[in-house]
């Protein structure tokens, strides 16, 4: 499965100039000679992209291919790089000023380093009417303080599979669309089943998810000057919200010491009634649990009152330190053109971040007899009119995850109350 919260990168190229220079012979007959005009040599941008090989690779093979022969002056060396290594690798190379010339990364990663001004700005160098062929939201995700740093590529969404023999033994007729209705929904499985509607976790260093519910259910994380924004009502309320469940033993213990991994485990041994995740993962779910995929079903994303939806995106970014600024900039907006980006989105299964990609009829339309699969691909489509990256992009964001994890824990083993964990998380936030 490709993983969207993490990288991508490009290049550019530099126009070389025909060099003519007259040489005058100072003679009783003076003769002017013209020398030829100097050969342009390709300019070579590098690509690296994030764990795409091998099974992307003939794809990638064409699509640099075609670009090479719509511009010959353009070579393009493309470098995958492992997911696990991308970050490390990047960091170095733009420390170091030797950097590819275009990356595959992702806005959260990417916007640490545009922070130090690593990437080159791409207001200027991309005309609005171009800017305006992609998602209007999904665009800004790739923006800090009013500069564009990135073009955005792939996305994904995360939706609800749920186990359909589950609900029916509880009694459950449809599944929850609401945190408001999955609370109920999670009392009155275990009553009737003795299982747990679905697990989330706490860990620090593990998924974001369950800020991303504190946006969706209202709460502003970071105000305007970078301090707390969810000491609020809206804040302690989505606290107490998560530390009700928890007491109430609807959360598995392991929530505060098991990554989303866990979470997976469990809906596949049938532990779990509900999986927020891709439609892609049913796949695998048929390889390991052959029954619990045959008994899943997938509906939208649970939200909050503000209807908002996650998206987990993947975007192109430019370091200014390219020799190639040009070439690197049209080579970015060629894998992600309309185009491209609807072939790679059928490869990939994920979605495009481009309108009119997104409006192809491959993401309105399946047979009758269509798979879950298929039918995951038409809601994770229509969720995109209210999808958005939900977490603020700042330098500090692990921080922040970590010091309202802990004090949320803090919270739901009974060492602090409510207010006080939310007063301690806003302090040690503000004097960081």
């Amino acid at each position: 499965m490709i993983q969207l919260r993490k990288f991508s990168q490009m290049t550019v190229w530099a126009l070389i100039g025909l060099l003519s220079s007259w040489v005058v012979s100072c003679s009783t007959s003076s003769v002017n000679t013209a020398t030829k005009p100097a050969t342009p040599e390709a300019a070579t941008i590098e690509f690296w992209t994030m764990q795409l090989q091998p099974q992307f690779t003939n794809y990638f093979q064409s699509l640099i291919t075609t670009f090479e022969s719509q511009n010959p002056s353009i070579k393009v060396k493309w470098v995958d790089v492992p997911w696990s290594a991308m970050e490390n690798k990047i960091l170095t190379a733009v420390s170091a000023k030797t950097p590819p010339d275009v990356v595959n990364l992702n806005p959260d990663f990417a916007s640490q380093l545009a922070g130090r001004n690593a990437w080159l700005d791409l207001d200027a160098k991309v005309p609005k009417e171009v800017r305006s062929s992609y998602l209007p939201n999904i665009w800004q995700a790739s923006s800090l303080n009013g500069k564009t740093f990135g073009i955005p590529w792939y996305l994904t969404t995360r939706l609800t599979i749920y186990n359909t023999d589950l609900l029916k033994q509880a009694g459950i007729k449809k599944p929850p669309a609401t945190y408001a209705e999955i609370a109920q929904a999670a009392q009155q499985i275990q009553d009737k089943t003795g299982k747990y509607a679905f697990f989330a976790t706490f860990v620090p260093q593990d998924s974001g998810e369950v800020l991303e519910s504190f946006v969706q259910m209202g709460v502003t994380l970071i105000n305007a000057e970078g301090k707390a924004g969810f000491n609020s009502p809206q804040g302690k309320a989505a606290f107490q919200y998560w530390v009700d469940l928890y007491k109430k033993k609807l959360l598995p213990k392991e929530s505060l010491t098991q990554g989303h991994r866990h979470a997976i485990d469990l809906y596949q041994s049938g532990e779990t009634a509900f999986l927020a995740s891709g439609p892609e993962f049913l796949k695998t779910i048929s390889n390991n649990a052959p029954k619990i995929a045959q008994a899943s079903a997938i509906a939208p994303q649970i939200t909050g009152d503000t209807g908002k939806k996650n998206v987990a995106v993947m975007n192109i970014v430019i370091p200014r330190a390219t020799k190639n600024p040009d070439a690197a900039v049209k080579f970015a907006l060629f894998v992600t053109n309309d185009e491209n980006q609807l072939t790679f989105a059928k490869a990939a299964n994920v979605l495009p971040s481009t309108i009119k990609s997104l409006a192809d009829s491959y993401f309105k339309e399946v047979p009758n007899n269509a798979s879950t699969v298929e039918k995951g691909r038409i809601i994770s489509a229509q969720q995109m009119q209210q999808a958005e990256v939900l977490t603020p992009k700042i330098k500090d964001f692990k921080l922040l995850q970590k010091t309202i994890y802990e004090n949320l824990q803090a919270a739901m083993l009974g060492e602090k109350t409510v207010d006080k964990a939310v007063e301690d998380a806003a302090q040690q936030w503000d004097n960081r």
